[in-house]
Order: structure tokens, then C-alpha cells, then sequence
């Protein structure tokens, strides 16, 4: 973004903002279109249509000369993205079912955390050579087009399903849906405080931004382990495994809102947010397909993974807000709050062990 405030010095804040923000509010209204369309048609040809899109608006940004071209092609982008997201997680419950839907969900999410963090180095890497080349992670896509002939011919274990399934609700449970994407979107904030006031934080200690994208990088990659080893966990917790999920991304936060933390402390307090919020983000997917019957499992999963994008929208307006609340502009006060909101909320998940929270 500053690069681009220099290659194009006549374009306005605001211009520079909407090619932030446009993808994010593109992608929540057709994620939820993505959702009732599976209903209706081939999720294969949806994932077709969603990535092609993506990969042309990415050939467009590549080749494109002027800024308000850029945020036409963000938009675009930010549709085909909304149609892939949902799909790419409704086809895993489509085709797996118990522990192995469980284990297939923690390794997509580690999955994107990883390509995240490559990605964003990568980025990075080509800007720094050209800033069109930035543009070319864009590109990825279309490795998926060449695989979706593979993808085609996997197809679910109708028997397993049936029997595993045989207890699911014959429509969608929106009283746990919405309880979901409530308790989704109050975990999403709190741990955005990392990726928004790191930075903040490190230059008041002195820090070089570089320190700070190393730390939110360690984030990301905190966020991508617990994917692997799923099912552990989940076993060795059971029932209080939100509980003390919850603990560890509060004590996380907790230790980053630290007066003058060094930079041991503020690594260790990310590694614990990212942790703790990993091993939460593939359980309440797939206790979303569970509040579901399998045909609308994809529509469900819409409307929760919705949650994620709009807490990233909103985040910066409500630390703004609880700032002016309590009257206060240091940035480690953002890490405090939210490091008390998450051990509330764990306190909380203890009185709904046996229902909608048990993991």
C-alpha cells in the first residue's frame, strides 16, 4: 500500500483503502450466494466458476496501469473468492464424515494459514523487484483448474455417510448456526488484535517492522499447527477442549498487553493467540455441517465462514470504539481487553460443555 500511494501520488486515501477493503465486502455477499447456490447446482461447477474468475481478475491486476483499474479487478476478485471459500470447505464434508471430516478440516485450515504466510512473504519479495510481480501470487489458481479433473472423480462414501449422518437435523439448526457465528466472530476479533497492533507496539519499543511481520508471520504459523494433530487434541480435551483453547489465546493476549514487552514475550504471547484460535476455527466448521443435514451443509458453513470477514471489516471500528470508551490511545490496552473478553468467554464455554460449544 505505500508503494502504490507513491506510484500513483494523485489517488485519495479513500481509493487506497477500497483496494484493502473491497475484497472482504465483495466476498461476503457471494460466499452466501456460494452457499444457496450448492443447493441447487454442481458445487464442481460452482468451484470452476469461482476460481476462474479469480484467476482472470488476477491476470487483469497483473497487467493493469492505473489504481481505480486495480480496485475494479479487486472487486472481481473479491466475488470469485466469496464463491470458492465455502466450497472448498463444503466439498470436505461432503466427502468425509467423523474423525476424518475433523482431520481433513484441521489440514485445510493449516493449509490456508500456511499458503498465508508464503504467500504474503512472497508478495513481498516481487514487490520489492516490481510492483506489478506482487500481483502474481494471483496466479495460484490456476493449479486448482488443473486438479479439479482429480476432484471430479472423488467421490463420498454414500454408506459411511448415511450412517454417520443418520442423527443430523432434517433442516438447518439456525439457533446453533447463529450461536455459532457469534461465538466464531467474538474469537476472530479478539485474536485480530495481533495482526492490526503488533506493528503499533513494536515500533513504541523500538522494534523494526520487520520484527513485527516476523511476529504476526509466527502467528499465522501458531494458527496452522494445531490443523495437523486435530483429533489429538480433541481427544485429550474432549468436551473443555473450547475452554482451554479459549485460556490459552487469553493468556496470549494477556502477556502481549504487557507495559514495554520485550520480544520474547510478545513472540510467545502470539504463539499462544494463533494456537489456541487454530484449534477452534476447523471444530466450529465442522460443527456447522453437524447443525445441518448434508445437502445444506455447504449453506451452513456460508453463513458461519461469513462471520470471519466481516469481524475482519469491523475489527478497527470497534478497537477505535473501545478506546474512546475508556478513554485511552495506548495500543497494548486493545491486547488487555480482548485478553479479558476471551477468558470471559471461556468461563462461559464451561456452562455449555454437553451442548452446542462441547468439541
Amino acid at each position: 500500500l505505500d508503494d502504490l500511494e507513491s506510484i500513483f501520488p494523485h489517488a485519495s486515501e479513500l481509493e487506497v483503502e477500497m483496494l484493502e477493503s473491497l475484497p472482504s465486502l465483495m466476498i461476503i455477499p457471494f460466499m452466501l450466494l456460494a452457499g444457496r447456490w450448492s443447493v441447487r447446482y454442481s458445487k464442481i461447477r460452482l468451484v470452476v466458476l469461482g476460481t476462474a474468475i479469480f484467476l482472470l481478475s488476477g491476470i487483469g491486476s497483473l497487467m493493469s496501469r492505473s489504481l481505480m483499474e486495480l480496485i475494479i479487478l479487486s472487486a472481481v476478485m473479491g466475488i470469485g473468492a466469496g464463491i470458492i471459500i465455502p466450497l472448498s470447505t463444503g466439498l470436505i464434508v461432503d466427502c468425509f464424515v467423523g474423525e476424518y471430516r475433523v482431520k481433513q478440516l484441521g489440514i485445510s485450515s493449516a493449509v490456508n494459514n500456511l499458503t498465508l504466510v508464503l504467500a504474503t512473504a512472497l508478495t513481498g519479495y516481487l514487490a520489492g523487484i516490481r510492483w506489478h510481480y506482487a500481483f502474481a501470487v494471483y496466479l495460484l489458481p490456476a493449479v486448482t483448474l488443473i486438479l479439479i479433473p482429480a476432484l471430479s472423480s472423488a467421490t463420498p462414501n454414500l454408506v459411511t455417510q448415511r450412517e454417520d449422518d443418520s442423527d443430523a437435523p432434517s433442516s438447518i439448526s439456525m439457533k446453533r448456526i447463529v450461536a455459532l457465528m457469534i461465538f466464531y466472530f467474538m474469537i476472530t476479533y479478539c485474536s485480530l488484535v495481533v495482526t492490526f497492533n503488533t506493528s503499533y507496539i513494536a515500533a513504541a519499543q523500538k522494534m523494526s517492522s520487520d520484527v513485527a511481520g516476523w511476529i504476526i508471520s509466527l502467528f499465522f504459523l501458531a494458527i496452522m499447527l494445531p490443523g495437523f494433530v486435530l483429533n489429538t487434541i480433541k481427544r485429550l480435551l474432549g468436551r473443555d477442549t473450547n475452554f482451554w483453547s479459549l485460556v490459552v489465546m487469553g493468556a496470549g493476549l494477556l502477556l502481549m498487553s504487557l507495559p514495554h514487552p520485550r520480544l520474547y514475550t510478545l513472540i510467545i504471547g502470539a504463539l499462544l493467540t494463533g494456537f489456541g484460535y487454530g484449534v477452534m476455527q476447523p471444530l466450529i466448521y465442522d460443527k456447522a455441517a453437524s447443525c445441518s443435514p448434508p445437502r445444506l451443509a455447504t449453506l451452513a458453513l456460508s453463513l458461519v465462514m461469513a462471520v470471519n470477514y466481516l469481524a475482519i471489516l469491523v475489527a478497527p471500528f470497534i478497537m477505535d470504539v473501545v478506546d474512546r470508551l475508556f478513554h485511552t490511545s495506548q495500543h497494548t490496552f486493545a491486547f488487555l481487553f480482548n485478553g479479558v473478553v476471551t477468558l470471559i468467554m471461556a468461563l462461559l464455554s464451561l456452562r455449555g460443555r454437553g451442548g452446542l460449544y462441547a468439541q
